[in-house]
C-alpha cells in the first residue's frame, strides 16, 4: 500500500461538492449495485400495478418493481427518465438479479440460523453517522427516503451475508507446496523495486471541525501552523512524535509513515519533479524538507525514512512474501468459493422472475411496464453489481493470486 492517505485525500475532492452523498457511497454495508438500496421484500407472490408491482418472489417474499427503479434511480442521479426503453429494461433485468441473489443468500444465511446482534447492527450503523455531522447524516435520511429503522433491518441482512461468507471462507487451507509453486511460476512479479520510504507531516488549511485540537481553520493559520512544526523539527523534535500530534492527516496515527513509492507514484499523485528527484539523489536519508504547499492547498512537510537505488529479486525467504502469496490464494478460493454459494444457494430456492416473464409475453413494449418511480438517468446497465462482488469482503478483489499478491503499488 502506497501513500493511501494523500490518494485517499485527493480523491476525496471530488467529494467535497457533494459531501452528503458521502454516506451513499460510504455505507458499504449495503449488499445491492453499490448504492443505497433496502429491498423491500414482502410475502406474497401476487401482481399488482404501480409502486406495489411485483418484479419477482424468491421462496414466497415479492421484490418490487419500486424497488428496482429506485436503485436505478439512485445509480442514475434520479435521470432514468432519460434512458431509452432498451436500456431502462436492461438495467432493471441486472438490477432485479442483483436483488435476487441477495435476498436468496440471506434466506440461506437464516436456513443455516446464522444470527447478527443487536451490537453488530449498532457499529455498522455508527460507523458511518460518525463520518459526519448529525444534520448531514439526517438530511441523508430524508433526501434518501428512508428511516434510521429501515436501515438497521437491511444492514441485518448484508451483515447476516457476510457472516455467512465469513462461515465459509474459513474453511479454506493452502497447502505449503501451493505457495512453493505459485512463486516458482511468478518470480518476476517478487522483486524489491527502485523507490523510497516517507512519513509526512500534514497541515489543511480547512476546518476539520474539531477533530484535531491543534487544528488549522484558515490560509494563514495553516501557514503559520506548518512554520511552527517546521521548527520544532529544527531544533530537534522528533518528527514521529510531532506528526502524531499536530498532522491533519490520516498518517499521523502511524507517526506520519505513508510508505514506499517508486518514482512513478510520486509524479502521479503530484510530487513536484524536483522534489522527486532530491528524494532519490541529494536528500539524505533521515532528513526532512521544508514546509511546501501544494496546489490542494494543503502543507506537507515530507521526512525520508529509507531509499532503495536497485531493483533487488526478492525470495521466499523475504518477510512478507509467503503471506502475499497465500493471501492471493485465499483471495481467489473466496471468489470461487462465493460464485459457488450463489449458485447453490440459487438452486435451492424458488424463484419467480415477473419482470422477466412480462418481457417474454410482450417483446414489442417490453411487458409495457413504465418507471414505477419518478426520475431517470444516463448510468449504463453494465454499472450493476452483483451482491457477491459487493458483499464478498477481499473475496472480490482478485480474479487470480497473481493480483494479490503482486508487490506492485495499488492503484486508487
Amino acid at each position: 500500500m502506497l501513500f493511501d492517505d494523500i490518494r485517499r485525500y485527493l480523491e476525496s475532492q471530488k467529494e467535497q461538492k457533494a459531501k452528503v452523498h458521502r454516506f451513499a457511497k460510504q455505507f458499504a454495508i449495503l449488499a445491492v449495485a453499490g448504492s443505497l438500496a433496502f429491498a423491500a421484500c414482502k410475502n406474497g407472490a401476487g401482481s399488482s400495478t404501480g409502486d406495489a408491482a411485483v418484479a419477482a418472489t424468491v421462496n414466497g417474499q415479492s421484490i418490487t418493481l419500486s424497488e428496482v427503479d429506485r436503485i436505478i434511480s439512485q445509480q442514475t442521479g434520479g435521470q432514468q427518465s432519460k434512458m431509452s426503453p432498451l436500456e431502462l429494461a436492461a438495467a432493471r433485468l441486472q438490477v432485479l438479479d442483483s436483488l435476487i441473489q441477495r435476498q436468496v443468500l440471506v434466506q440461506r444465511a437464516e436456513k443455516e440460523k446464522i444470527v447478527v446482534s443487536d451490537d453488530d447492527i449498532n457499529s455498522a450503523i455508527n460507523a458511518q453517522k460518525t463520518k459526519g455531522t448529525t444534520e448531514e447524516w439526517e438530511k441523508f435520511l430524508k433526501d434518501n427516503n428512508v428511516t434510521e429503522q429501515q436501515l438497521r433491518d437491511e444492514a441485518r441482512k448484508d451483515l447476516a451475508i457476510r457472516k455467512l461468507q465469513e462461515k465459509l471462507f474459513g474453511k479454506i487451507s493452502i497447502r505449503d507446496q501451493e505457495v512453493v509453486d505459485f512463486f516458482n511460476n511468478n518470480r518476476a512479479q517478487f522483486v524489491d523495486p527502485r523507490g523510497v520510504f516517507l512519513s509526512d507531516i500534514v497541515v489543511d488549511p480547512r476546518d476539520s471541525a474539531g477533530a484535531l485540537a491543534d487544528d488549522a481553520k484558515s490560509e494563514a493559520e495553516a501557514a503559520a501552523k506548518i512554520n511552527r512544526l517546521h521548527a520544532q523539527l529544527l531544533s530537534g523534535a522528533d518528527f514521529a512524535t510531532v506528526a502524531r500530534a499536530s498532522s491533519e492527516d490520516q498518517s499521523s496515527i502511524r507517526g506520519g509513515d505513508i510508505g514506499f513509492a517508486n518514482e512513478q507514484d510520486l509524479k502521479q499523485n503530484g510530487f513536484p519533479e524536483e522534489l522527486v528527484n532530491s528524494f532519490f539523489n541529494s536528500m539524505q536519508v533521515g532528513s526532512f524538507t521544508k514546509p511546501m504547499r501544494f496546489p490542494d492547498g494543503r502543507w506537507y512537510i515530507f521526512k525520508l525514512t529509507n531509499r532503495q537505488l536497485e531493483t533487488k529479486p526478492q525470495t521466499l525467504e523475504d518477510p512478507s512474501v509467503r503471506e502475499r502469496i497465500k493471501n492471493g490464494l485465499v483471495s481467489q478460493r473466496q471468489t470461487l468459493l462465493n460464485e459457488a454459494l450463489i449458485r447453490n444457494a440459487m438452486g435451492d430456492a424458488q424463484v419467480v422472475n415477473s419482470l422477466a416473464g412480462n418481457m417474454l409475453n410482450d417483446p414489442s413494449t417490453l411487458g409495457g411496464l413504465q418507471p414505477a418511480t419518478p426520475g431517470g438517468g444516463t448510468a449504463t446497465p453494465a454499472s450493476t453489481a452483483t451482491p457477491a462482488a459487493a458483499t464478498a469482503s477481499p473475496a472480490a478483489a482478485s480474479a487470480s493470486p497473481a493480483a494479490a499478491a503482486s508487490p506492485s503499488p495499488e492503484k486508487k
